[in-house]
């Protein structure tokens, strides 16, 4: 059985313009968790603070099945084994696994770590060992291993051998340039098997590719196919240059055209929504033409290919879209997008059927949304909430009469004083009422709560815990149109909203009054089950 070794938190993070806070790290982990992802990489503790908090804070959380690893190097020559910074961070981080890479290629131990080749398989066995005794899973990637193989065939094998020899479970065959062929990957490997063989050792074989040459995705297929049991890669093929390994792309292909087994195989109809959530998080735009799981991936447009797709369509398509979350889209027609407005529906628990006439009318209304800008693969909460208007469900829990904005900026080098005045209708009673905050979006949010909490305490609870802006089309420059995403949280649950405009303050409004909508609607509909 095969198993997937997710680096998005470490390996993706180092794309340029992909930065994650300690908050995006943990929503994508239990993202990748609920995929079925076998292992997380959380990031190297030894590096950085933000690190090491990720793996204090994701302890306070029960995955359902993925384990989380911390990454780190060999240690330093200079150092004793036991007192080694690095490995010491690694054994602080308190994973159930931990991955080690070490170097493969001559050139890197003589003109990098200035150490002898000696020295270099040292490090390597008693690094290994010394984690060996505190970790239940551990992993070493064979840096620049295809690049050292090439140059220095006995030196690349011996490193192994001494990481078998150190307590590696696995040696992961590491393309760290990029710049290997699948057709290498072949030959390499079947020596590195008879190697093994020959000297006796039996242990697991792992891919981790860079995509430097465009060929991450076929080189850990074609390692699988020749004995590789755990693939690293990341969600997207985000990494350093031209980045990593995609695991979007990978898992389809193991699970629909190579019939392997692994865990998250039943979970194929996450995959878009998984794909999508990271881009989100991360506040990147979504690549379209992504394979299997791109907007594009399953479009077709006008003449013979529509006619065939209609009638057959496997004629244009290479798997059925919903097996991996997609869906097809006609793009002259008003019947793409119904099967996922459907299954949203069963998902929000709303009475909704194909033959409903609000379905079609969610479907039209989301159409042009989207044209607008809005997207609602990190804001389901919104999502949802626009589905209970169209059905005529919707719950008004209070109504904007008006709010105004003042910013005055009275000494240079001080920061502006920002106030937010609101005035509100809830149940018939007005409300007007003010806040001060950091920042204009800060004062609204403030000011919306200080008028609805007399009515609803419960949004005392009630805590907003990110904030992202996209400007939507910059060609326009400062008349383009902005998305903004907020995520909230409360004791038991945490959900996304959207909002949309020219007008950064009524996008930011839009979001944060679906955020306090829905988190009033949920606990209504908690008290109604509990009654």
């Amino acid at each position: 059985m095969l198993t997937i070794y997710d680096t998005t938190l470490r390996d993706g993070s180092q794309a340029e313009n992909f930065n994650l806070s300690v908050e995006d790290k943990l929503r994508i982990a239990l993202k990748l968790d609920e995929l079925g992802v076998d292992f997380i990489e959380g990031g190297w503790p030894g590096s950085n603070p933000k690190d090491v908090e990720f793996f204090q804070e994701i302890r306070k959380y029960e995955l359902k099945h993925a384990r989380i690893t911390a990454f780190g190097s060999t240690r330093m020559f200079a150092n004793r084994t036991e007192e080694d910074p690095n490995l010491k961070a690694l054994v602080a981080a308190g994973t159930p696994g931990v991955t080690i890479f070490g170097k493969t290629w001559d050139i890197h131990v003589t003109d990098a770590l200035r150490i002898g080749l000696e020295d270099n398989l040292t490090i390597i066995v008693e690094s290994l060992a010394f984690l060996r005794r505190h970790v239940e899973y551990l992993f070493y990637d064979a840096e620049h291993f295809f690049d050292g193989f090439k140059a220095n065939r006995d030196y690349a094998l011996a490193t192994l051998d001494r990481a078998v020899a150190g307590g590696a479970q696995c040696l992961v065959l590491c393309d760290t340039n990029g710049g290997t062929l699948p057709t290498e990957i072949v030959a390499v490997m079947a020596e590195v098997k008879n190697h093994l063989a020959v000297s006796g050792k039996s242990i697991d074989l792992g891919i981790h590719a860079h995509n430097d040459s465009e060929t991450a995705v076929a080189n850990s297929l074609v390692a699988v196919e020749n004995g590789a049991v755990q693939i690293q890669g990341t969600i997207n093929g985000f990494g350093e240059r031209c980045g990593n390994a995609n695991l979007t792309s990978i898992i389809p292909a193991l699970a629909l055209k190579m019939n392997r087994d692994f865990a998250a195989r039943p979970n194929l109809g996450r995959l878009r929504d998984t794909s999508r959530f990271v881009t989100e998080i991360a506040n990147l735009p979504h690549n379209k033409y992504q394979p299997y799981v791109g907007q594009s991936a399953f479009a077709h447009k006008g003449g013979i290919h529509v006619s065939a797709v209609q009638r057959n369509p496997i004629t244009y398509e290479h798997i059925e879209p919903e097996r991996v979350g997609n869906v097809r889209r006609i793009l002259i027609s008003d019947l793409a997008g119904k099967s996922n407005v459907l299954h949203k529906a069963r998902k929000f628990g709303l009475d909704l059927d194909s033959k409903d006439p609000a379905l079609a009318a969610i479907v039209k209304n989301l159409k042009e949304l989207e044209n607008q800008g809005f997207q609602y693969e990190g804001a389901e909460a919104s999502f949802e909430l626009l589905m209970r208007k169209a059905m005529g469900t919707e719950r008004k829990f209070f109504d904007l009469k008006s709010f105004r904005i003042l910013s005055q900026k009275t000494k240079s080098g001080e920061s502006p004083l920002e106030e937010a005045t609101i005035r509100l209708e809830v149940g018939g009673e007005m409300v007007h009422t003010a806040a001060l905050g950091d920042g204009p979006v800060n004062a609204l949010d403030k000011a919306l709560r200080k008028a609805l909490t007399r009515f609803y305490p419960q949004l005392g609870e009630m805590e907003l815990c990110d904030y992202k802006v996209r400007v939507l089309a910059s060609e326009h420059g400062t008349g383009a149109r902005i998305r903004v995403l907020v995520e909230s949280k409360d004791a038991d649950s945490r959900w996304g909203t959207v909002g949309v405009s020219h007008d950064i303050l009524e996008a930011s409004w839009q979001a944060l009054v679906d955020s306090i909508t829905y988190k009033l609607l949920k606990d209504e509909r908690r008290r109604h089950q509990e009654g």
